[in-house]
């Protein structure tokens, strides 16, 4: 089964979607219906929460988006903190050790920054929401 970490600007981006069709509403649709494993971590969550409050999605959207993280994801405990190659951006470093400590299949993100540092991490595949999607639709593993 596929092992994902979603950053927060794909998770965002379905928060704000109005498209009930939007790729990225479909992943969170295809997660809950067990589609794959969503992987978050500690930091992660919290990163989650603060930066959808601050782009103003409503609090009790959040409250329930985490609170269904926190019963049907997977919580992974950060143990191992060597990087090969080190994030641009210091808010990278979270997700980054997740897909690490985590056995992640993908990282799903829309920063280049993140997705030109994957290049250092052939242990899981660094993309945009579509191809992940696509993924999801071909997984066939029970």
């Amino acid at each position: 089964m596929l092992r994902a970490v979603l950053d927060t600007n794909v998770v965002l981006a379905a928060q704000r979607s109005r498209h009930p069709q939007s790729p990225n509403v479909e992943i969170i649709t295809r997660w809950m219906a067990g589609s794959f494993v969503w992987l978050v971590s500690e930091d992660v969550l919290l990163e989650y929460a603060q930066k959808l409050l601050e782009k103003g999605i409503d609090p009790l959207r959040v409250e329930i988006l985490v609170a269904d993280l926190l019963q049907y994801a997977e919580e992974v405990p950060i143990r191992f903190f060597h990087f090969r190659h080190y994030p641009v951006d210091a808010d990278d470093v979270a997700f980054l050790l997740l897909a690490l400590n985590g056995d992640a299949t993908h990282l799903v993100t829309y920063d280049e920054h993140l997705k030109d540092v994957g290049v250092f991490y052939p242990e899981f595949i660094t993309c945009e929401p579509l191809p992940f999607l696509a993924s999801v639709r071909a997984d066939v593993t029970p």
